[in-house]
């Protein structure tokens, strides 16, 4: 059984401007990696859909879908905020990012793919229940999470983001959700300056002092993730996976390498078959620099196939 690749031409049309990080080569770079590498052959390709206004609402307030909807712009582009901007074809490519991920879960769930990763843009962790920010409009990770737990009625959801950046919309959304666990590790003292002081036993968020590196990394997995993940026991991982702590990616300074993704991917796979069949949904986040972007990302989805 292949695992799923989802992604859709509709999220390399989305463009906030010559020159933004967030750019549709993103995309190009990790399909060309995965293509060139081999690890194409051993997923199955499929389209995202549009994710519905019903799907949309269990993360997000209707009314902030609906001021969404009406700020897309027919030409030209709007700004969210200094960084975040729609133009023209944002909605459609935002609405599919979201859809990926519901359909990963349903295919994960009915048992027609072991593992999926979606490559799609805007990404999401960022997005909280009633704004975009930080390039981010609908929380991707959080709609498709929600689906598993309010459509296919699971009990104990686990969220692992190690973006360089503390995923904020995540918390915001799940903060209050006792099905949820969120795992995160983030550089201290970058936008969106949060995470430090949220912490419960649903949300376990490290902050790394910049220049960390692999080792401190690694350390704070596995003193601090892996025995909150076995208490917990999910019955399905999510993974925000942002790449943008990687050492020439100058989004962040974490001083990380792909060998740093392949390992903490070993992490979540090993608990994932220990507590829910090996069951993973992984959605890019982050990630600016593409040669390393591409690298790492072949290196978190070679351990995600099993292909490693």
């Amino acid at each position: 059984m292949l695992s799923a690749y989802i992604t859709h031409a509709d999220c390399a049309r989305h463009d906030m401007g010559a020159g933004h990080p967030e750019c549709p080569e993103r995309l190009a770079a990790i399909h060309d990696r995965l293509l060139i590498s081999g690890l194409l052959d051993y997923m199955a390709p499929h389209d995202a859909p549009l994710a519905t206004a019903a799907q949309l609402a269990r993360a997000h307030t209707m009314s902030y879908v609906r001021e969404l909807t009406a700020m897309a712009p027919t030409e030209g582009h709007r700004f969210v905020d200094p960084d975040t901007v729609m133009s023209p074809h944002t909605l459609q490519a935002a609405l599919r990012a979201a859809g990926a991920a519901v359909l990963a879960t349903d295919l994960v769930l009915a048992g027609e793919a072991p593992t999926a990763f979606c490559n799609v843009r805007p990404p999401g962790h960022h997005a909280t229940r009633d704004a975009a920010m930080g390039f981010c409009f609908f929380n991707n990770v959080a709609v498709g999470m929600r689906h598993a737990l309010d459509a296919h009625g699971l009990k104990r959801v686990a969220l692992i983001d190690f973006d360089v950046h503390h995923g904020n919309g995540s918390a915001d959304i799940f903060r209050d959700d006792e099905r949820v666990l969120m795992c995160s590790i983030f550089e201290q003292g970058l936008y969106p300056f949060s995470g430090e002081d949220d912490n419960s036993l649903r949300m376990v968020n490290i902050g790394l002092p910049p220049r960390s590196g692999g080792d401190a990394f690694r350390a704070a997995v596995t003193q601090h993730w892996l025995p909150a993940l076995d208490a917990f026991a999910p019955e399905l991982i999510y993974v925000s996976a942002g790449f943008d702590g990687h050492r020439e990616d100058d989004m962040g300074n974490l001083g990380l390498v792909e060998n740093d993704y392949a390992w903490v991917t070993r992490r979540i796979m090993e608990t994932a078959r220990h507590h829910c069949g090996g069951r993973v949904v992984s959605c890019l986040e982050g990630g600016y620099a593409l040669s390393a972007l591409a690298r790492s990302a072949a290196a978190h989805v070679k351990v995600l196939i099993g292909a490693d």
